[in-house]
């Protein structure tokens, strides 16, 4: 199994970024074994609007089963449920406390998106 992290930076000692489609990076890892890849979000972050439907599409094309993020916008999250991807928002500290939270069962797993469309 495979989850990708909204964050800020490019280690598992970085924050999560709150936000989705306009996170700078996406941590790509197994849970278990925290084998980290990190995925830039550049293409997103300059655009108008769009940026949670790119993101959402460059999680997809990482093969992940779950995100876990803080927020996550109702067309990425219609582009991420439509892949079959779970979303789990709400995530706060760390990318490693993050997928900690994720593992023991404590990150609650969004049933529609918690933020309105073009939140930043």
């Amino acid at each position: 199994m495979k989850v990708a992290v909204s964050t800020t930076g490019k280690t598992l000692n970085d924050p999560v970024d709150p936000r989705f489609g306009r996170a700078q990076y996406f941590a790509i890892l197994d849970p278990e074994a925290m084998d980290l890849t990190v995925i830039d979000n550049n293409q997103s972050l300059g655009l108008p609007q769009g940026a949670g439907i790119q993101a959402a599409q460059t999680v997809i094309n990482e093969k992940v089963s779950a995100l876990i993020t803080g927020n996550c916008g109702p067309k990425a999250f219609a582009t991420l449920k439509t892949a079959g991807i779970a979303v789990y928002t709400g995530a706060q500290g760390t990318v490693r406390e993050a997928v900690e939270q994720f593992k023991a069962g404590t990150l609650v797993k969004a049933d529609d998106a918690n933020v309105p469309g073009h939140w930043s």
